[in-house]
C-alpha cells in the first residue's frame, strides 16, 4: 500500500532511557512503515539538554507553537544523582515545565481503558480525565538553604515605585529550607477557560479543588477565578448540556472521588495533576496506560507519555537482560498527535490511521498479549501471555498490518 501523506509538519521531541528505545520501536514498527510524515526533530536526551544549555528545550517549544502540534518522549528532570551518572553541568529544570510554562498550557490526562483491566476502584465505571494547570507552582520554583539562623522574607516591589510589601515567612534558628512559588491570574484564567471548553465538549462534570480554607490568597485566587469565569460564560451553556460545576476542598475531592463511578473531568493544581493522574493511570492497570495532552489557549498541542523514562528497565537493557515495558502511553502520544495534525489539515486518512493503531493496541492486550506489568492484573484467561518490550509492540504491528 503507498503511504498516507501527513500533511503539515509535526514537532518530535526525542526523550531518556528506556522510553527512548521504545520510542524509536514505534516509529520503525508502527508509524515509518505506513506514514509520509514531516517531522522536525529535537533531541531533549538529558546529556543534548546540557551540551546546549537547555536550549534545545525553548527551541522545541517555539517549534510547537509554530506548527501547531507536538509529540513528546518521557525525559528526565535531573536530580543530583543524575547530575552525576550524566556528568551535567547543573540540575536543569523539568523539560516538560519549560514546555508547560511557554504554551501557557492545561494538560488533561485519560486513562486508557481495556476490558480485561478493571480499575482498582471497583465503583469506576467510566474514565476519570485529569485537568492539570500547567504553569507555576513548584514546577517554576525557587529555592534557598538557609544555612543557619536568619530571617526569610517574601518581598513584593511594585513596578510603579509604590512602598515594597514585605512578609515574615521564618525566623531560622538553624538551617532550613525556603522555596517560593507563583502562579498569574491570565494563567489561572486560561486553565479555567480550557476546563470548561474541554467538560463543555466532552459533554462530562467538571470538578475543581484545591485548598483555599488554608492557602486563603493563593489557592483562593484559583476559586475566585473558576467561579466568576463560570458564573460569566458557562453557566447557561453547561445546564443546557445537562453537566454541572462543582467545587469542594482538595482533601474532600479525593474521597468523593474514590466513591464515584468516575465519568468526570477533575480540575486541579499543577501538582495535585501530577499526584492524581498517577494515581489515576495506576488504578486503571499502569502509569503506561493513561494520554496526555498540553493544550494552549492559543491553539496548541503537545502529545506526550505521562510516564518516567522507565529506568530500571532501561539498566536492564543495558544489562542485556530482557524487559518487558508497556508502550501504550508512547503509541497514544503519537496517535494522538496524529489525529490532531489529521484534524486540523483536513486530512481523514490521517484520523483513520490514528484510531485504527490505538484499536490495534487495546485489542491487542483484550487478546492477551501483553506486558508484565498488566500481566498482573489482568483477569485470568488461558489466552493471557506475556510478552517482552519489542515482543508486545510486534503483536501490535501484526494486528494494525491485519486491519489495514
Amino acid at each position: 500500500m503507498s503511504k498516507i501523506k501527513v500533511k503539515t509538519t509535526m514537532v518530535e521531541m526525542d526523550g531518556d532511557e528506556m522510553t527512548r528505545i521504545m520510542w524509536s520501536m514505534v516509529k520503525a514498527k508502527l508509524l515509518f512503515p505506513y506514514l509520509d510524515i514531516p517531522l522536525e526533530y529535537y533531541d531533549l536526551h538529558v546529556k543534548y539538554r546540557d551540551d546546549t544549555d537547555d536550549q534545545v528545550t525553548f527551541d522545541a517549544a517555539r517549534a510547537i507553537i509554530k506548527y501547531g502540534v507536538g509529540v513528546k518522549c518521557a525525559t528526565i528532570t535531573p536530580t543530583e544523582d543524575r547530575v552525576k551518572e550524566y556528568d551535567l553541568k547543573k540540575a536543569w529544570k523539568s523539560p516538560n515545565g519549560t514546555i508547560r510554562a511557554m504554551l501557557d498550557g492545561t494538560v488533561f490526562r485519560t486513562p486508557i481503558q481495556v476490558k480485561n483491566v478493571k480499575p482498582s476502584v471497583s465503583s469506576w465505571k467510566k474514565p476519570i480525565t485529569i485537568g492539570r494547570h500547567a504553569y507555576g507552582d513548584v514546577y517554576n520554583n525557587t529555592e534557598i538553604y538557609a544555612p543557619g539562623p536568619g530571617k526569610a522574607e517574601l518581598v513584593f516591589t511594585p513596578a510603579d515605585g509604590s512602598p515594597p510589601v514585605r512578609q515574615t515567612i521564618h525566623d531560622f534558628t538553624a538551617p532550613g529550607i525556603i522555596q517560593g512559588i507563583h502562579n498569574t491570574d491570565q494563567s489561572i484564567a486560561s486553565f479555567a477557560k480550557a476546563c470548561f471548553t474541554h467538560a463543555l465538549d466532552q459533554k462530562t462534570d467538571l470538578w475543581f479543588s484545591t485548598k483555599d480554607t488554608i492557602s486563603k490568597i493563593y489557592d483562593a485566587n484559583f476559586r475566585r477565578i473558576f467561579a466568576e469565569e463560570f458564573e460569566k460564560n458557562w453557566q447557561d451553556k453547561f445546564a443546557a448540556t445537562g453537566i454541572e460545576y462543582f467545587f469542594t476542598l482538595i482533601d474532600d475531592a479525593v474521597a468523593r472521588i474514590m466513591k464515584s463511578e468516575g465519568g468526570i473531568l477533575w480540575a486541579v493544581k499543577n501538582y495535585d495533576g501530577d499526584v492524581m493522574s498517577d494515581m489515576i493511570a495506576s488504578a486503571n492497570g499502569s502509569l503506561a496506560m493513561m494520554t496526555s495532552v498540553l493544550v494552549s489557549p492559543d491553539g496548541h498541542y503537545e502529545y506526550e507519555a505521562a510516564h518516567g523514562t522507565v529506568q530500571k528497565h532501561y539498566y536492564k537493557h543495558l544489562n542485556g537482560e530482557e524487559t518487558s515495558s508497556n508502550s501504550m502511553a508512547l503509541i497514544f502520544a503519537w496517535t494522538g498527535a496524529l489525529r490532531k495534525r489529521g484534524e486540523l489539515d483536513g486530512t481523514d486518512d490521517v484520523v483513520r490511521f490514528a484510531d485504527i493503531l490505538e484499536k490495534a493496541a487495546i485489542e491487542t492486550i483484550e487478546g492477551g498479549t501483553m506486558t508484565g506489568d498488566l500481566l498482573l492484573i489482568a483477569e485470568p484467561n488461558p489466552n493471557n501471555r506475556k510478552v517482552n518490550t519489542e515482543g508486545f509492540i510486534d503483536a501490535i504491528a501484526a494486528r494494525l498490518e491485519n486491519m489495514l
